[in-house]
């Protein structure tokens, strides 16, 4: 039965979170979850309050659960959680028997399509190749200036090598939630073996069983990917071959 979660706060909180990764099907999967009538999500997606309105308290975070009934699971989802890293602190400090959904995408195609992400958006200035030659440069200050409660609109916007090495990111929440509290799934899955993944998802949850919705939603973005020589994808290859064996073992 859901119940009022965080310590002392009397408030309704939520009992999952999609944590991310960012372009890697978690659209999607909320576009499927918003169709279970067991579940409530937060509006809008992506409600940031553990990565960027933390000072914002958790009875701001409680109002935007409050329409849900009680016999509802409550959740939200907001890729950043994955990468931000006071996140998985935050998320352990205020809901510690939470249950977390990661989607991982492979990691050079995540990294890809964020760019072109950005670069729809007129966030990115720069070429494809010269983004992921300034990334490092970008991102040298983040965490710090994070940790401080600032910004940092690289770490969010630019972030496209970075937000793919998944094996440090989900690393800080394994430190701090039970393997069970954690339910790791490959993007690939979810749109190949929609059926089955949606299966997972309900009985993590502890959902009844339903069919799985229809929903058009998957990767957005304009197929631009598709364009970029074969060389630069090997060379990205390369630079996020550890992940990619590390998603193999899993």
């Amino acid at each position: 039965m859901p119940r009022d979660r965080g310590i002392g706060t009397g408030v309704r909180l939520p009992d999952f979170l999609g944590i991310g990764t960012q372009k890697g099907g978690t659209t999607y999967l909320h576009g499927l979850l918003q169709q279970h009538p067991q579940v409530f999500l937060a509006h809008p997606k992506e409600l940031h309050y553990f990565s960027l309105y933390h000072q914002r308290g958790l009875d701001w975070y409680g109002r935007h659960f409050e329409a849900a009934v009680p016999d509802q699971r409550c959740g939200e989802v907001t890729p950043y959680y994955l990468f931000h890293p006071l996140a998985a602190e935050r998320i352990a400090a205020a809901l510690p028997d939470v249950k977390l959904i990661v989607l991982l995408r492979d990691p050079v195609e995540r990294a890809l399509s964020q760019y072109f992400h950005s670069k729809r958006l007129g966030l990115e200035p720069l070429e494809l190749e010269a983004a992921f030659a300034a990334e490092a440069h970008r991102l040298a200050d983040a965490d710090a200036a994070l940790k401080r409660g600032e910004s940092h609109r690289s770490h969010q916007q630019h972030s496209y090598l970075s937000r793919s090495r998944y094996e440090h990111q989900l690393f800080r929440f394994e430190k701090l939630f039970l393997s069970a509290q954690l339910l790791v799934l490959r993007s690939e899955d979810l749109f190949d073996q929609p059926r089955r993944t949606w299966d997972q998802v309900l009985d993590f949850l502890e959902l009844d069983t339903a069919p799985l919705p229809k929903t058009i939603s998957r990767y957005a973005g304009g197929g631009e990917s598709a364009e970029v020589s074969s060389d630069l994808r090997q060379l990205l290859r390369m630079q996020l071959e550890p992940t990619s064996l590390w998603l193999d073992q899993r």
